[in-house]
């Protein structure tokens, strides 16, 4: 594990040194503080604040990486060692690290991103072998050489798997993307508008795309592809065209990446098979696995049931997609797996960081406003992984009664609907006929159906508005003087203490088992 003390150490003395020191958190990641962004970074980033340029924006920096769970806190003097900053981090229990003030931050994000990279790749049988991510770093190197300039090997989604150590020749671009760790939108659309996304897609020749009026270098772009398929590219920050010998030299070495990405990708689809394995296991029954062979955060957390609707209404490729959207918008290892029919997320209860209950809903409703096909329903609160099966049964329990409550919008939570699963669970325990034998109900149906009434309709609208005849006059679509004629001409058909509260819950437990009663027509405009 690497921890922010052992960043330091590594870095030295002469670069870094912690101010205040706070618990051991593992560092998994690198990101640059941004003010204008209501959050800052991830669990276990590394926050480096080479914007801050004042104590009250290094005091909200604080607060923001206290509320993601970021491992700590890199600032140059003299805000690192600003008595408001010390003790804001002291009493919030943040690393506080301060960068010399020779230093730049540049140096320090290549030094990181390359510490990083190595510290996290994937070392056990079940995900892949550390082996392959230290050759595509020495390949990064060794392409650098050839192009005589600094490069980045990227995949198919323009997310960077590895860098050449050469940093001589840079520009906004390329930190961005390194820090990032994919290249950021305004890169991709710059070059986008350029045709290279469309001739990657298309096309095995090289790309060269001249400086940018906006202070982009240069770059040659070489696609790697095997068998057809587009597995990544190679991208170099060049003085100008590339001579043919050079040329020729990078395709073989695109041929020889393009065996790595294969292998990587094969790696990463058995990673994931294996932890779906073993969440699914956790979410049927609790076993002998603990929290961190499971790869949960600290709880407590929820079952969250999602479900995916085509345009059509059928059912989509939910966990792909579901894969994508989470992915898309920071969640950088969500914890997805399908049980049975459904699929299911574990997300940590507390908090709004990706891969939180609070982030989960407010990314559904901001998604569904564009795609009305996404819905969750949230199960409980699971205290501890024993709790997780009751969970997930709760959120499928929930997700299956959506139809008679989708209304309420895509995200439903137990505690919100607790009163429909009760009299789901009461009407489910006993067979409908067994509850259709008595009273006025069957009654109702069978005048309905001989003579063409409402009476049914009638009085689920009056029960569900406890009386009100105004209330259920609107829920039907008629005049208040109509629902009153009708609730008196159904009392004349059958007998019915509707002043009873026992008589009316009996009622209502009925209609459940009846189920959803037809819409009432609107009248005629």
């Amino acid at each position: 594990m690497l921890t922010v003390a052992g960043v330091v150490d590594a870095a030295g003395a002469a670069l870094l040194k912690v101010v205040v020191p706070a618990d051991e958190a593992e560092v998994r990641d690198v990101t640059v503080a941004e003010l204008d962004d209501a959050t800052t970074g991830q669990s276990g980033d590394l926050v480096l604040g080479a914007g801050i340029a004042t104590p009250e924006q290094a005091l909200t920096v604080v607060a923001r990486c206290v509320e993601t769970g970021a491992a700590g806190l890199v600032l140059k003097p003299p805000l690192a060692a600003h008595p408001d900053v010390t003790s804001a981090a002291a009493r919030r229990r943040l690393t506080l690290v301060e960068l010399q003030r020779h230093g730049s931050w540049a140096q320090l994000v290549w030094l990181l991103r390359g510490m990083i990279d190595r510290a996290v790749a994937p070392g056990s049988p079940e995900t892949g072998e550390p082996g392959v991510y230290d050759e595509l770093f020495a390949l990064a190197d060794a392409t650098a050489a050839v192009v005589d300039a600094p490069v980045t090997i990227e995949d198919a989604q323009s997310r960077v798997l590895a860098y050449s150590s050469r940093q001589d020749r840079t520009d906004p671009a390329r930190v961005s993307t390194i820090v990032g760790r994919r290249a950021p939108g305004n890169v991709i659309a710059h070059f986008r508008s350029r045709g290279v996304f469309r001739k990657l897609a298309t096309g095995s020749e090289l790309i060269f795309v001249p400086q940018g009026p906006d202070g982009t270098l240069p770059r040659l772009i070489i696609p790697i592809r095997a068998g057809g398929e587009l597995l990544g590219s190679i991208w170099a920050v060049v003085e100008g065209p590339v001579p043919d010998g050079r040329l020729r030299d990078l395709q073989g070495t695109a041929s020889v990446l393009a065996l790595h990405l294969l292998r990587l990708r094969v790696q990463a689809d058995v990673a994931r098979r294996v932890s779906a394995d073993r969440l699914r296991a956790a979410l049927r029954a609790p076993g002998r696995m603990g929290r961190e062979e499971l790869a949960l955060p600290a709880g407590p957390w929820r079952v969250v049931a999602l479900g995916a609707h085509g345009g059509t209404g059928e059912l989509v490729d939910n966990l792909a997609l579901w894969e994508s959207i989470t992915r898309r918008h920071g969640w950088r290892q969500p914890l997805l797996a399908d049980v049975g029919d459904v699929l299911f997320a574990v997300l940590v209860d507390e908090g709004a960081s990706p891969g939180s209950r609070r982030w989960m809903e407010r990314l559904i409703h901001d998604v569904a406003v564009q795609d009305p096909g996404l819905y969750a329903a949230s199960g409980g609160v699971a205290r501890n992984l024993a709790d997780l099966p009751r969970s997930r049964a709760e959120a499928a329990e929930l997700l299956a009664l959506r139809g008679p409550v989708g209304q309420r919008g895509p995200v439903l939570r137990f505690e919100d609907q607790w009163a429909e699963v009760v009299v789901h669970r009461v009407v489910g325990a006993v067979p409908s006929v067994d509850l259709l034998v008595g009273g006025p109900l069957p009654d109702l149906v069978a005048h309905d159906r001989e003579h063409g009434t409402d009476y049914v309709a009638t009085i689920a609208a009056w029960l569900d508005q406890q009386g009100d005849p105004n209330r259920a006059a609107r829920q039907l679509h008629v005049h208040p003087n109509t629902l009153r004629y009708r609730m008196r001409r159904l009392t004349e058909v059958v007998p019915v203490d509707l002043a009873s509260p026992r008589t009316r819950l009996a009622l209502q437990i009925q209609l459940a088992a009846l189920g959803p009663a037809p819409a009432a027509p609107r009248p005629p405009a």
